[in-house]
């Protein structure tokens, strides 16, 4: 993961001072949105109950209160560990805007708790009376209790290591587990505060800046189109079936984002960074795409070969495999996806050269590189190739990867002109696929490279 980098203002002695702030703001916040609104919804009369019948048999363990009272202690000090500013703040309008979701979700489909909670005794008793003071079980869906788990978790697992990490995991799954075993929350309200969770700490990212750019190509537009109706068309059957359907919202929401990505969001959408990395947010977000480019690109495979050598020292190919790695003998990987965790390559077979001589340049598919993008993707192309042998890869090496190898050759080669290029990239992969915004790219860059040859 991409370390934040520290500024002067992010001396240790500020950030405390800035989170003691967060602290004095957010404690009351809570009390006004999760306290009032669980007394208003108290007061209706149309409050329903889901509950699966197999919850039935979830047993009601007292000592599990501990675990789950342990959540407020967590809650506070995940601001003072924080080690950046942006860090800080971005945690704590997370924390903010999970509540402000939370407390929607209670006022437009508000639940009650039905299991009556057996009598307790000893500090386990005392434990829950003190809950009752002020929780009334009418805030169920989502459940705040496991919206903000997932977002201390995160920040709490960046900063663990070693067997502190480990010990992390292991009391974040009680504390998940106890919203259960005390009969606070019911099933679908655990499933909905997680959607809530991930939901928030996409939206709000830390490692990750949203970019903004309108894409002049009409393809895009049409992908706009095409991706939100399949997300309308799920959600309309998520709307329309209800029940365990409901799950179709998820494909909808990945759907939607992919919509804006080709809107103008570009590869942002999936929040990878230059190492490779996808955010684990995004990755549950977008689970529902990456199954269907997955099969896509299982079936497209079959179509073209794994890689080919475009000149010496150039192999252009699709995703990388441990056959490949080892017959390319390769000294670099040039990584152009932007819709593949860096981890999803792990078992290409390359952790020799990971993460040293591995570059990522992540770009959304179907469309052209920006003039910007090309040029800072031939020059990395061009330094990694003068190290020795490089693997340019995108999904299926036909498009993305292959405009940057043509730049590559129209720079290294002044003689060459652009029919020439596509004849050599084809001749080698024949399959290359080049749309008109492709080739209208590729003479812009020629045009800039003669320029730039003239002065």
């Amino acid at each position: 993961m991409k370390h934040l980098t520290k500024r002067p203002y992010d001396s240790r002695r500020r950030l405390w001072l800035t989170a003691c702030v967060w602290l004095l703001f957010l404690a009351p916040f809570f009390f006004l949105t999760y306290g009032q609104v669980n007394q208003f919804t108290a007061q209706r009369d149309n409050v329903d109950v889901v509950v699966f019948s197999w919850e039935q048999h979830i047993p009601f363990w007292p000592w599990m209160i501990i675990p789950y009272w342990s959540i407020d202690l967590l809650y506070g000090i995940s601001l003072f560990i924080c080690t950046s500013r942006r860090e800080q703040w971005m945690h704590g309008w997370r924390l903010v805007t999970a509540s402000l979701i939370a407390s929607l979700g209670f006022l437009l489909f508000p639940l009650k708790f039905s299991f009556s909670r057996p009598t307790t005794e000893g500090i386990f008793g005392w434990l829950f009376y003190q809950l009752e003071l002020f929780d009334l079980p009418y805030n169920q869906a989502p459940s705040l209790h496991i919206a903000l788990l997932w977002l201390l978790w995160l920040r709490y697992s960046e900063h663990l290591h070693g067997y502190w990490r480990g010990l992390l995991h292991v009391w974040s799954s009680l504390i998940a587990l106890s919203v259960l075993t005390t009969w606070q929350h019911h099933f679908i309200d655990v499933i909905t505060g997680f959607a809530v969770g991930v939901l928030t700490s996409y939206l709000l990212p830390i490692l990750h800046r949203w970019h903004w750019q309108p894409s002049q190509d009409r393809y895009a537009r049409k992908l706009v189109v095409y991706y939100a109706v399949g997300s309308l068309l799920f959600t309309l059957m998520a709307f329309g079936s209800g029940g365990i359907l409901w799950m179709l919202l998820w494909p909808a929401i990945s759907l939607l984002i992919i919509s804006l990505g080709y809107a103008g969001l570009g590869s942002s959408v999936f929040q990878k960074q230059s190492d490779g990395r996808m955010s684990l947010s995004a990755r549950w977000l977008m689970a529902p795409y990456h199954l269907g480019a997955w099969l896509s690109y299982r079936w497209f495979r079959r179509k073209c070969a794994p890689y080919n050598q475009i000149v010496e020292g150039i192999i252009l190919g699709s995703l990388p495999c441990q056959a490949i790695i080892t017959s390319a003998n390769v000294t670099s990987v040039f990584d152009m996806t932007a819709e593949w965790h860096q981890c999803s390559y792990r078992y290409a077979g390359y952790n020799h050269i990971y993460p040293q001589n591995y570059v990522c340049q992540p770009q959304i598919d179907l469309l052209p590189l920006s003039p910007e993008a090309l040029k800072t993707a031939v020059d990395t192309l061009d330094n990694l190739h003068s190290k020795g042998r490089v693997f340019i890869h995108c999904t299926l090496g036909l498009s993305r990867s292959a405009m940057v190898v043509a730049a590559w050759l129209l720079k290294r080669h002044p003689e060459y002109d652009i029919v020439t290029v596509i004849d050599i990239l084809r001749q080698a992969r024949p399959h290359i696929t080049f749309r008109q915004a492709h080739l209208d790219a590729l003479v812009q860059w020629t045009e800039e490279c003669y320029r730039h040859r003239k002065t």
